[in-house]
Protein backbone atom coordinates (compact mmCIF):
# COMPACT_ATOMS: atom_id res chain seq x y z
CA UNK A 1 0.00 0.00 0.00
CA UNK A 2 2.80 2.38 0.79
CA UNK A 3 4.33 1.80 -2.44
CA UNK A 4 1.26 2.26 -4.33
CA UNK A 5 0.82 5.49 -2.23
CA UNK A 6 4.10 6.91 -3.13
CA UNK A 7 3.04 6.14 -6.75
CA UNK A 8 -0.02 7.85 -6.80
CA UNK A 9 1.21 10.72 -5.51
CA UNK A 10 3.92 10.72 -8.18
CA UNK A 11 0.58 10.56 -10.53
CA UNK A 12 -0.65 13.09 -9.14
CA UNK A 13 1.70 15.90 -9.12
CA UNK A 14 2.75 15.36 -12.40
CA UNK A 15 -1.20 16.18 -13.43
CA UNK A 16 -1.07 19.21 -11.05
CA UNK A 17 2.07 20.14 -12.57
CA UNK A 18 0.40 19.31 -16.11
CA UNK A 19 -2.57 21.40 -14.77
CA UNK A 20 -0.50 24.66 -13.73
CA UNK A 21 1.62 24.60 -17.04
CA UNK A 22 -1.67 24.31 -19.51
CA UNK A 23 -2.95 27.08 -17.81
CA UNK A 24 -0.20 29.05 -18.05
CA UNK A 25 -0.23 28.60 -21.83
CA UNK A 26 -3.85 29.07 -22.12
CA UNK A 27 -2.87 32.77 -20.36
CA UNK A 28 -0.11 33.12 -23.18
CA UNK A 29 -2.50 31.88 -25.78
CA UNK A 30 -5.19 34.19 -24.52
CA UNK A 31 -2.58 37.38 -23.84
CA UNK A 32 -1.64 36.73 -27.63
CA UNK A 33 -5.24 36.63 -29.26
CA UNK A 34 -6.79 39.45 -27.13
CA UNK A 35 -3.89 41.65 -26.61
CA UNK A 36 -0.89 41.73 -29.26
CA UNK A 37 -3.31 40.40 -32.46
CA UNK A 38 -5.89 43.23 -31.33
CA UNK A 39 -3.09 45.82 -31.95
CA UNK A 40 -1.51 44.90 -34.58
CA UNK A 41 -5.23 44.80 -36.15
CA UNK A 42 -5.50 47.76 -34.66
CA UNK A 43 -2.21 49.15 -36.20
CA UNK A 44 -3.36 48.40 -39.60
CA UNK A 45 -6.63 49.73 -38.99
CA UNK A 46 -5.12 53.08 -38.24
CA UNK A 47 -2.51 53.10 -41.31
CA UNK A 48 -5.33 52.36 -43.33
CA UNK A 49 -7.08 55.70 -41.74
CA UNK A 50 -4.75 57.94 -41.81
CA UNK A 51 -4.06 56.85 -45.39
CA UNK A 52 -7.52 57.98 -46.59
CA UNK A 53 -7.52 60.74 -44.12
CA UNK A 54 -4.81 61.74 -46.50
CA UNK A 55 -5.82 61.04 -49.92
CA UNK A 56 -8.86 62.88 -49.47
CA UNK A 57 -7.87 66.32 -47.32
CA UNK A 58 -5.31 66.44 -50.42
CA UNK A 59 -8.18 65.77 -53.08
CA UNK A 60 -10.44 68.43 -51.33
CA UNK A 61 -7.35 70.94 -51.15
CA UNK A 62 -7.61 70.72 -54.84
CA UNK A 63 -11.37 69.99 -55.39
CA UNK A 64 -13.02 71.88 -52.83
CA UNK A 65 -15.16 69.70 -52.69
CA UNK A 66 -17.52 69.33 -49.70
CA UNK A 67 -18.23 65.61 -50.16
CA UNK A 68 -14.38 64.75 -50.23
CA UNK A 69 -14.11 66.36 -47.13
CA UNK A 70 -17.23 64.47 -45.29
CA UNK A 71 -15.29 60.99 -46.09
CA UNK A 72 -12.20 62.64 -44.61
CA UNK A 73 -14.32 63.39 -41.66
CA UNK A 74 -15.76 59.77 -41.66
CA UNK A 75 -11.88 58.50 -41.32
CA UNK A 76 -10.81 60.61 -38.87
CA UNK A 77 -13.62 59.53 -36.79
CA UNK A 78 -12.72 55.64 -37.56
CA UNK A 79 -8.90 56.85 -36.68
CA UNK A 80 -10.24 58.05 -33.20
CA UNK A 81 -11.81 55.08 -32.15
CA UNK A 82 -9.76 52.22 -33.54
CA UNK A 83 -6.72 54.67 -31.15
CA UNK A 84 -8.85 55.21 -28.29
CA UNK A 85 -9.58 51.15 -28.06
CA UNK A 86 -5.59 50.38 -29.01
CA UNK A 87 -4.62 52.79 -26.32
CA UNK A 88 -6.78 50.59 -23.44
CA UNK A 89 -5.25 47.40 -24.54
CA UNK A 90 -1.85 48.86 -24.72
CA UNK A 91 -0.10 46.49 -22.45
CA UNK A 92 3.79 47.64 -22.20
CA UNK A 93 5.45 51.01 -21.32
CA UNK A 94 7.05 51.26 -24.95
CA UNK A 95 3.36 50.92 -26.83
CA UNK A 96 2.13 53.46 -24.82
CA UNK A 97 4.76 55.48 -25.72
CA UNK A 98 4.29 55.00 -29.23
CA UNK A 99 0.64 55.92 -28.96
CA UNK A 100 1.02 59.00 -26.85
CA UNK A 101 3.49 60.08 -29.84
CA UNK A 102 1.20 59.12 -32.29
CA UNK A 103 -1.07 61.20 -30.47
CA UNK A 104 1.25 64.34 -30.72
CA UNK A 105 1.92 63.76 -34.34
CA UNK A 106 -2.07 63.20 -35.23
CA UNK A 107 -3.03 66.47 -33.37
CA UNK A 108 -0.39 68.77 -35.49
CA UNK A 109 -2.31 67.03 -38.57
CA UNK A 110 -5.71 67.84 -37.83
CA UNK A 111 -4.23 71.24 -36.25
CA UNK A 112 -2.74 71.87 -39.85
CA UNK A 113 -5.63 70.31 -41.66
CA UNK A 114 -8.22 72.59 -39.96
CA UNK A 115 -6.49 76.05 -40.20
CA UNK A 116 -5.99 75.47 -44.16
CA UNK A 117 -9.67 73.94 -44.80
CA UNK A 118 -10.42 77.37 -42.58
CA UNK A 119 -8.42 79.31 -45.16
CA UNK A 120 -10.06 78.09 -48.17
CA UNK A 121 -13.44 78.31 -46.69
CA UNK A 122 -12.52 82.28 -46.12
CA UNK A 123 -10.82 82.20 -50.11
CA UNK A 124 -7.57 83.73 -47.99
CA UNK A 125 -4.45 83.36 -49.70
CA UNK A 126 -1.69 80.93 -48.13
CA UNK A 127 1.46 79.17 -48.22
CA UNK A 128 0.05 75.70 -49.64
CA UNK A 129 3.74 74.46 -49.96
CA UNK A 130 4.59 74.59 -46.24
CA UNK A 131 1.02 73.67 -45.62
CA UNK A 132 1.33 70.37 -47.48
CA UNK A 133 4.90 70.22 -46.08
CA UNK A 134 4.31 69.75 -42.18
CA UNK A 135 1.52 68.19 -42.88
CA UNK A 136 3.80 65.22 -44.93
CA UNK A 137 5.72 65.35 -42.22
CA UNK A 138 3.25 65.04 -39.11
CA UNK A 139 1.52 62.08 -41.70
CA UNK A 140 5.05 60.44 -42.19
CA UNK A 141 5.12 60.66 -37.91
CA UNK A 142 2.39 59.29 -37.29
CA UNK A 143 3.08 56.18 -40.22
CA UNK A 144 6.68 55.61 -38.59
CA UNK A 145 5.66 55.32 -35.24
CA UNK A 146 2.56 52.50 -36.11
CA UNK A 147 5.68 50.96 -37.70
CA UNK A 148 7.26 50.71 -34.03
CA UNK A 149 3.94 49.76 -32.40
CA UNK A 150 3.97 46.61 -34.83
CA UNK A 151 7.65 45.97 -34.35
CA UNK A 152 6.74 46.29 -30.73
CA UNK A 153 3.54 44.25 -30.76
CA UNK A 154 5.55 41.36 -32.79
CA UNK A 155 8.62 41.13 -30.52
CA UNK A 156 6.41 40.43 -27.67
CA UNK A 157 4.59 38.21 -29.32
CA UNK A 158 7.88 35.94 -30.55
CA UNK A 159 9.00 36.52 -26.55
CA UNK A 160 5.78 35.24 -25.49
CA UNK A 161 6.01 31.97 -27.75
CA UNK A 162 9.59 31.63 -26.57
CA UNK A 163 8.66 31.64 -22.89
CA UNK A 164 5.91 29.41 -23.45
CA UNK A 165 8.48 26.81 -25.15
CA UNK A 166 10.80 26.98 -22.76
CA UNK A 167 8.03 25.89 -20.11
CA UNK A 168 6.83 23.04 -22.44
CA UNK A 169 10.21 21.97 -22.61
CA UNK A 170 10.85 22.10 -18.46
CA UNK A 171 7.07 20.45 -18.34
CA UNK A 172 7.98 17.62 -20.46
CA UNK A 173 11.53 16.96 -18.51
CA UNK A 174 9.97 17.09 -15.19
CA UNK A 175 7.14 14.61 -16.87
CA UNK A 176 9.70 11.90 -18.30
CA UNK A 177 12.16 12.26 -14.67
CA UNK A 178 8.72 11.59 -12.59
CA UNK A 179 7.66 8.77 -15.32
CA UNK A 180 10.66 7.21 -14.77
CA UNK A 181 10.81 6.87 -11.36
CA UNK A 182 7.33 6.53 -11.19
CA UNK A 183 8.26 3.29 -13.72
CA UNK A 184 10.96 1.98 -11.29
CA UNK A 185 8.46 2.10 -8.05
CA UNK A 186 5.87 -0.06 -9.93
CA UNK A 187 8.57 -2.37 -10.93
CA UNK A 188 9.67 -2.75 -7.69
CA UNK A 189 6.19 -2.98 -6.07
CA UNK A 190 5.16 -5.44 -8.44
CA UNK A 191 8.01 -7.14 -7.68
CA UNK A 192 7.84 -7.20 -4.62
CA UNK A 193 3.74 -7.51 -4.13
CA UNK A 194 3.94 -10.47 -6.82
CA UNK A 195 6.55 -13.01 -5.89
CA UNK A 196 4.83 -14.14 -2.95
CA UNK A 197 2.49 -15.38 -4.95
CA UNK A 198 4.31 -16.53 -8.16
CA UNK A 199 6.15 -19.03 -5.98
CA UNK A 200 3.19 -20.81 -4.36
CA UNK A 201 1.69 -21.00 -8.27
CA UNK A 202 4.73 -22.85 -9.43
CA UNK A 203 4.53 -25.23 -6.85
CA UNK A 204 0.80 -25.72 -8.18
CA UNK A 205 1.71 -25.73 -11.11
CA UNK A 206 4.16 -28.11 -10.84
CA UNK A 207 1.25 -30.23 -8.52
CA UNK A 208 -1.17 -29.76 -11.49
CA UNK A 209 1.50 -31.58 -13.48
CA UNK A 210 1.51 -34.61 -11.40
CA UNK A 211 -2.05 -34.56 -11.31
CA UNK A 212 -2.49 -34.63 -14.88
CA UNK A 213 -0.02 -38.08 -14.89
CA UNK A 214 -2.46 -39.68 -12.54
CA UNK A 215 -0.49 -39.03 -8.95
CA UNK A 216 -2.98 -37.62 -6.66
CA UNK A 217 -0.97 -37.19 -3.40
CA UNK A 218 -2.25 -34.84 -1.01
CA UNK A 219 1.22 -33.64 0.15
CA UNK A 220 1.50 -29.90 -1.60
CA UNK A 221 2.77 -27.57 1.69
CA UNK A 222 3.08 -24.11 0.88
CA UNK A 223 4.32 -21.59 3.06
CA UNK A 224 2.53 -18.52 1.52
CA UNK A 225 -0.20 -15.72 2.39
CA UNK A 226 -3.27 -16.93 3.78
CA UNK A 227 -5.25 -17.00 0.97
CA UNK A 228 -2.44 -18.99 -1.05
CA UNK A 229 -2.53 -21.61 2.15
CA UNK A 230 -6.47 -22.11 2.05
CA UNK A 231 -6.38 -22.63 -2.32
CA UNK A 232 -3.11 -25.57 -1.31
CA UNK A 233 -5.62 -26.90 1.62
CA UNK A 234 -8.66 -26.73 -1.06
CA UNK A 235 -5.86 -27.92 -3.62
CA UNK A 236 -4.62 -31.01 -1.30
CA UNK A 237 -8.60 -31.28 -0.73
CA UNK A 238 -9.15 -32.29 -4.62
CA UNK A 239 -6.16 -34.69 -4.70
CA UNK A 240 -8.05 -36.98 -2.05
CA UNK A 241 -11.21 -36.60 -3.85
CA UNK A 242 -9.53 -37.73 -7.72
CA UNK A 243 -8.06 -40.60 -5.90
CA UNK A 244 -11.56 -41.57 -4.41
CA UNK A 245 -12.98 -40.65 -8.09
CA UNK A 246 -9.68 -42.80 -9.76
CA UNK A 247 -10.82 -45.39 -7.66
CA UNK A 248 -14.37 -46.15 -8.24
CA UNK A 249 -13.47 -45.42 -12.30
CA UNK A 250 -10.84 -48.35 -12.21
CA UNK A 251 -13.75 -50.18 -10.40
CA UNK A 252 -16.04 -49.60 -13.03
CA UNK A 253 -13.81 -50.69 -15.18
CA UNK A 254 -13.22 -54.02 -13.91
CA UNK A 255 -17.06 -54.18 -13.37
CA UNK A 256 -18.20 -53.54 -17.34
CA UNK A 257 -15.23 -55.65 -18.31
CA UNK A 258 -15.97 -58.79 -16.40
CA UNK A 259 -19.60 -58.51 -15.54
CA UNK A 260 -20.52 -56.86 -18.79
CA UNK A 261 -18.53 -57.72 -21.97
CA UNK A 262 -18.22 -62.09 -20.38
CA UNK A 263 -21.72 -62.65 -20.60
CA UNK A 264 -22.60 -61.03 -24.15
CA UNK A 265 -20.26 -62.55 -25.61
CA UNK A 266 -21.69 -66.00 -24.24
CA UNK A 267 -25.04 -65.04 -25.58
CA UNK A 268 -23.08 -64.25 -28.41
CA UNK A 269 -21.81 -67.66 -28.93
CA UNK A 270 -24.82 -69.23 -27.70
CA UNK A 271 -26.84 -68.08 -30.24
CA UNK A 272 -24.50 -68.47 -32.93
CA UNK A 273 -24.67 -72.60 -31.68
CA UNK A 274 -28.45 -72.39 -31.54
CA UNK A 275 -28.40 -70.96 -35.52
CA UNK A 276 -26.58 -73.89 -36.44
CA UNK A 277 -28.99 -76.27 -35.15
CA UNK A 278 -26.62 -77.94 -32.37
CA UNK A 279 -29.38 -77.41 -29.86
CA UNK A 280 -31.71 -79.48 -32.59
CA UNK A 281 -33.18 -78.60 -35.08
CA UNK A 282 -35.19 -74.82 -35.29
CA UNK A 283 -37.81 -73.27 -37.38
CA UNK A 284 -37.79 -70.46 -39.73
CA UNK A 285 -39.45 -68.41 -37.34
CA UNK A 286 -36.59 -69.09 -34.35
CA UNK A 287 -33.93 -68.65 -36.88
CA UNK A 288 -35.21 -64.98 -37.44
CA UNK A 289 -34.97 -64.31 -33.45
CA UNK A 290 -31.95 -65.78 -33.14
CA UNK A 291 -30.79 -63.43 -35.82
CA UNK A 292 -31.90 -60.37 -34.28
CA UNK A 293 -30.25 -61.40 -30.82
CA UNK A 294 -27.36 -62.25 -32.44
CA UNK A 295 -27.16 -58.31 -33.81
CA UNK A 296 -28.59 -56.63 -30.95
CA UNK A 297 -25.88 -58.82 -29.20
CA UNK A 298 -23.43 -57.28 -31.73
CA UNK A 299 -24.29 -54.10 -30.75
CA UNK A 300 -24.73 -54.04 -26.94
CA UNK A 301 -21.14 -55.57 -27.27
CA UNK A 302 -19.71 -52.65 -29.66
CA UNK A 303 -21.29 -50.19 -26.93
CA UNK A 304 -20.09 -51.84 -23.93
CA UNK A 305 -16.48 -51.03 -25.86
CA UNK A 306 -17.32 -47.42 -26.73
CA UNK A 307 -18.05 -46.71 -23.75
CA UNK A 308 -14.63 -48.50 -22.18
CA UNK A 309 -12.80 -46.44 -24.72
CA UNK A 310 -14.50 -43.45 -23.97
CA UNK A 311 -14.36 -43.62 -20.48
CA UNK A 312 -10.41 -44.29 -20.49
CA UNK A 313 -9.88 -41.40 -22.66
CA UNK A 314 -11.92 -39.37 -20.38
CA UNK A 315 -9.97 -39.87 -17.50
CA UNK A 316 -6.98 -39.64 -18.85
CA UNK A 317 -5.96 -43.38 -19.05
CA UNK A 318 -6.24 -44.64 -22.83
CA UNK A 319 -2.39 -46.13 -23.34
CA UNK A 320 -1.23 -45.11 -26.78
CA UNK A 321 1.57 -46.39 -28.46
CA UNK A 322 3.44 -43.46 -30.56
CA UNK A 323 6.05 -44.56 -33.84
CA UNK A 324 6.51 -43.62 -36.77
CA UNK A 325 3.87 -44.63 -39.65
CA UNK A 326 2.31 -43.53 -43.00
CA UNK A 327 -1.46 -42.98 -43.45
CA UNK A 328 -2.65 -44.05 -46.52
CA UNK A 329 -2.29 -47.40 -46.00
CA UNK A 330 -4.95 -47.29 -43.08
CA UNK A 331 -6.96 -45.38 -45.16
CA UNK A 332 -6.97 -48.20 -47.68
CA UNK A 333 -7.17 -50.87 -44.98
CA UNK A 334 -10.47 -49.61 -44.08
CA UNK A 335 -11.88 -49.08 -47.57
CA UNK A 336 -11.20 -52.25 -47.91
CA UNK A 337 -13.21 -53.34 -44.83
CA UNK A 338 -16.19 -51.60 -45.44
CA UNK A 339 -16.03 -53.03 -49.17
CA UNK A 340 -19.02 -55.19 -48.41
CA UNK A 341 -21.83 -52.54 -47.28
CA UNK A 342 -20.31 -50.18 -50.17
CA UNK A 343 -21.21 -52.88 -52.58
CA UNK A 344 -24.56 -53.43 -50.90
CA UNK A 345 -25.06 -49.39 -50.88
CA UNK A 346 -23.98 -49.50 -54.50
CA UNK A 347 -21.77 -46.25 -52.97
CA UNK A 348 -18.65 -45.05 -54.47
CA UNK A 349 -15.46 -44.87 -52.59
CA UNK A 350 -12.32 -43.72 -53.08
CA UNK A 351 -9.46 -41.97 -51.66
CA UNK A 352 -6.88 -39.16 -53.47
CA UNK A 353 -3.44 -38.87 -51.71
CA UNK A 354 -2.71 -35.30 -53.24
CA UNK A 355 1.34 -35.76 -52.87
CA UNK A 356 3.40 -38.38 -50.89
CA UNK A 357 2.81 -37.95 -47.18
CA UNK A 358 5.54 -37.85 -43.99
CA UNK A 359 5.63 -40.10 -41.79
CA UNK A 360 3.18 -39.37 -38.83
CA UNK A 361 4.18 -40.23 -34.88
CA UNK A 362 1.03 -41.59 -34.00
CA UNK A 363 -0.53 -45.07 -32.86
CA UNK A 364 -1.74 -46.52 -35.66
CA UNK A 365 -4.41 -48.95 -34.26
CA UNK A 366 -6.08 -45.43 -32.57
CA UNK A 367 -5.91 -43.61 -35.80
CA UNK A 368 -7.48 -47.02 -37.40
CA UNK A 369 -10.12 -46.41 -35.44
CA UNK A 370 -10.63 -42.74 -35.82
CA UNK A 371 -11.05 -43.53 -39.72
CA UNK A 372 -13.19 -46.92 -39.57
CA UNK A 373 -15.69 -44.19 -37.46
CA UNK A 374 -15.36 -41.52 -39.86
CA UNK A 375 -15.52 -43.36 -43.13
CA UNK A 376 -17.92 -45.85 -41.55
CA UNK A 377 -20.29 -42.70 -41.02
CA UNK A 378 -20.17 -41.34 -44.09
CA UNK A 379 -21.11 -44.64 -45.93
CA UNK A 380 -23.96 -45.09 -43.56
CA UNK A 381 -25.41 -42.13 -43.75
CA UNK A 382 -25.20 -41.67 -47.36
CA UNK A 383 -27.81 -43.27 -49.70
CA UNK A 384 -28.20 -45.81 -52.17
CA UNK A 385 -25.87 -44.94 -55.17
CA UNK A 386 -24.31 -41.81 -53.41
CA UNK A 387 -20.23 -40.79 -53.02
CA UNK A 388 -17.62 -40.99 -50.46
CA UNK A 389 -14.38 -39.48 -50.78
CA UNK A 390 -10.96 -39.66 -48.76
CA UNK A 391 -8.08 -37.13 -49.57
CA UNK A 392 -4.76 -36.19 -47.76
CA UNK A 393 -2.37 -33.09 -48.70
CA UNK A 394 0.33 -31.28 -46.73
CA UNK A 395 -0.33 -28.37 -44.97
CA UNK A 396 2.42 -26.36 -42.72
CA UNK A 397 4.03 -29.29 -41.19
CA UNK A 398 0.92 -31.29 -40.97
CA UNK A 399 -1.01 -33.75 -42.95
CA UNK A 400 -4.73 -33.35 -43.47
CA UNK A 401 -7.40 -35.86 -44.18
CA UNK A 402 -10.85 -35.15 -45.10
CA UNK A 403 -13.80 -37.53 -45.28
CA UNK A 404 -16.48 -36.33 -47.56
CA UNK A 405 -20.47 -37.49 -48.31
CA UNK A 406 -23.27 -37.11 -50.15
CA UNK A 407 -25.52 -37.53 -47.61
CA UNK A 408 -27.99 -35.26 -45.77
CA UNK A 409 -25.96 -32.44 -44.84
CA UNK A 410 -26.10 -31.39 -40.82
CA UNK A 411 -27.40 -28.41 -39.55
CA UNK A 412 -25.12 -25.33 -38.64
CA UNK A 413 -25.84 -25.07 -34.89
CA UNK A 414 -24.69 -29.27 -34.50
CA UNK A 415 -21.52 -29.00 -36.26
CA UNK A 416 -20.00 -28.55 -32.47
CA UNK A 417 -22.45 -30.63 -30.21
CA UNK A 418 -21.95 -33.81 -32.85
CA UNK A 419 -18.46 -34.66 -31.10
CA UNK A 420 -20.37 -34.59 -28.15
CA UNK A 421 -21.42 -38.01 -26.25
CA UNK A 422 -24.55 -39.48 -27.25
CA UNK A 423 -25.00 -36.87 -30.25
CA UNK A 424 -26.19 -38.30 -33.87
CA UNK A 425 -24.74 -36.44 -36.80
CA UNK A 426 -28.22 -37.35 -39.05
CA UNK A 427 -30.56 -35.10 -38.37
CA UNK A 428 -34.41 -36.44 -38.13
CA UNK A 429 -35.92 -37.53 -41.07
CA UNK A 430 -33.18 -38.50 -43.20
CA UNK A 431 -31.18 -41.61 -44.18
CA UNK A 432 -29.85 -42.22 -41.13
CA UNK A 433 -28.67 -45.90 -39.10
CA UNK A 434 -29.52 -46.36 -35.52
CA UNK A 435 -25.36 -45.78 -33.79
CA UNK A 436 -24.76 -44.46 -30.15
CA UNK A 437 -23.54 -41.42 -30.54
CA UNK A 438 -20.10 -42.54 -29.17
CA UNK A 439 -18.09 -42.44 -32.32
CA UNK A 440 -17.70 -39.03 -33.60
CA UNK A 441 -16.57 -38.00 -29.36
CA UNK A 442 -13.94 -40.89 -29.94
CA UNK A 443 -12.57 -39.47 -32.91
CA UNK A 444 -11.99 -35.95 -30.88
CA UNK A 445 -10.36 -37.36 -28.29
CA UNK A 446 -7.90 -40.03 -30.32
CA UNK A 447 -7.10 -37.11 -32.71
CA UNK A 448 -6.49 -34.55 -29.44
CA UNK A 449 -4.48 -37.02 -27.95
CA UNK A 450 -2.22 -36.62 -31.13
CA UNK A 451 -2.02 -32.93 -30.52
CA UNK A 452 -4.20 -32.30 -33.76
CA UNK A 453 -7.44 -30.99 -34.36
CA UNK A 454 -10.98 -32.22 -36.01
CA UNK A 455 -14.00 -29.96 -37.40
CA UNK A 456 -16.92 -30.68 -39.57
CA UNK A 457 -18.27 -28.56 -42.52
CA UNK A 458 -22.04 -28.61 -44.02
CA UNK A 459 -24.81 -27.41 -45.77
CA UNK A 460 -28.49 -29.42 -45.27
CA UNK A 461 -29.18 -31.18 -48.77
CA UNK A 462 -25.09 -30.97 -49.90
CA UNK A 463 -23.10 -33.47 -47.69
CA UNK A 464 -20.54 -33.35 -45.08
CA UNK A 465 -16.74 -33.00 -44.64
CA UNK A 466 -14.87 -34.08 -41.64
CA UNK A 467 -11.43 -33.07 -41.63
CA UNK A 468 -9.29 -33.70 -39.12
CA UNK A 469 -5.17 -32.47 -39.50
CA UNK A 470 -2.46 -34.24 -37.31
CA UNK A 471 0.84 -32.87 -36.50
CA UNK A 472 4.29 -34.41 -38.52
Amino acid sequence: MTGYLVIFILVMAVSVYAILKLHQFNAGTRHILSIDNRILDYEKKLTDSILSQVRYERKYVITKDSALYDQFLSAKEGFNKYFAEALLIADTPPKRDTLDKIKVYYGRYQSLTDEEVDLIRKNHHYPKKWYEQEKEKAADGILEELENLEAYSRKDIDDRMKMLGEAGSSARKFAITISIIAIILVIATSFYTTRSITQPLKMLRAKTKEISKGVFNSDLAIPSPPEVSELARAFNSMCSKLKEVDKLKSDFFSIMSHELRTPLTSIKEGTALLREGVGGAITEMQKRLLTIIAEESYRLIDLVSSLLDLSKMEAGMMTYTFEQASLPPLIDKVIMEIGPLVEAKRITVGAKINEPLPLIKMDSERILQALRNLIGNAVKFTPDGGRVGVSTMSVNQEVQVSVTDTGPGIQAENLTTIFDKFQQAAPAGSYQSKGTGLGLAIVKHIITSHGGKIWAESEPGRGSTFIFMLPV
